[in-house]
């Protein structure tokens, strides 16, 4: 994602137009496909499914962002900002985004989800990032089987996270972009998280990263909507050399 210089100053796979949060944002509401609100069940549900305390264990992984921590590409919150705002609109998160919605609109149909859930898994960079999506679905797949799905069947056996996420969320009728706006928040936080974890930020510095990438989660969810599997790619060379790197890391706390 960002290499650094003996100056301190990063170079990023793509442009950065704003590392910190300079500007007020502007929020805008949840909404369902055909732009009501969510609420009642299908809000509860979103909001259970996103939660720290869902069984999925996303606590466990860092997405490559421990080696690239531990190979100081990454030294501040600043760097953190960056970071995630690349893999935003460039990286494994955009991916994941184009494939949710693309599984959002497969939901029922065996053959496009199964298409889906390939593309997903190939897609992954690494041996870990493999590993953590495929588990990650399958324990998101079991958690969401509390409440009663009408199209589980319609899954693959190995559903990446994205996939079984946006096809879930369909068969409950949340709305794509709200599912994809949550999604993209939950993993954002997740990886700020670990950030905090591994003593990139402190809580404070976080949680002002979280703010400032507001309004881009919302841009990459809305165009993601608008995206079809084509456009699928990304250009984060960084971070996917430090996914791989992790695998023969020595003393680690994360899974990957």
């Amino acid at each position: 994602m960002c290499t650094r210089s003996s100056s301190r100053s990063s170079r990023c796979a793509a442009p950065i137009t704003a590392r910190t949060p300079t500007e007020t944002t502007t929020i805008t509401a949840i909404t369902t496909i055909d732009g009501g609100a969510v609420s009642g069940a299908a809000l509860l549900r979103l909001l259970s499914w996103l939660s720290p305390a869902f069984p999925l264990g996303g606590f466990s992984y860092s997405g490559g962002l421990e080696r690239a921590v531990h190979d100081r590409l990454l030294e501040d919150a600043d760097d953190l900002a960056a970071w995630l705002t690349v893999s935003l609109g460039h990286g494994f998160l955009w991916n994941d985004a184009v494939l949710l919605c693309e599984a959002h609109r497969a939901a029922g149909d065996p053959e496009r989800l199964a298409a889906a859930a390939a593309l997903a898994a190939a897609l992954a960079g690494s041996r870990e990032r493999h590993a953590e999506t495929l588990a990650l679905g399958a324990a998101f797949v079991a958690a969401a089987g509390a409440w009663s799905t009408p199209d589980d069947e319609a899954l693959p056996a190995e559903t990446p996270l994205p996939v079984a996420f946006g096809a879930i969320a369909a068969a409950h009728g949340i709305g794509l972009e709200a599912a994809c706006q949550g999604y993209l928040h939950a993993q954002v936080s997740q990886y700020i998280s670990a950030a905090i974890r591994l003593s990139l930020s402190g809580q404070v510095a976080g949680l002002t990263v979280l703010a400032g990438l507001e309004q881009p989660l919302l841009a990459q969810a809305a165009r993601a909507v608008a995206s079809t599997p084509d456009d699928l790619g990304g250009c984060t060379f960084s971070a996917d050399i430090a996914s791989l790197r992790h695998e023969t890391q020595h003393s680690r706390l994360f899974r990957s």
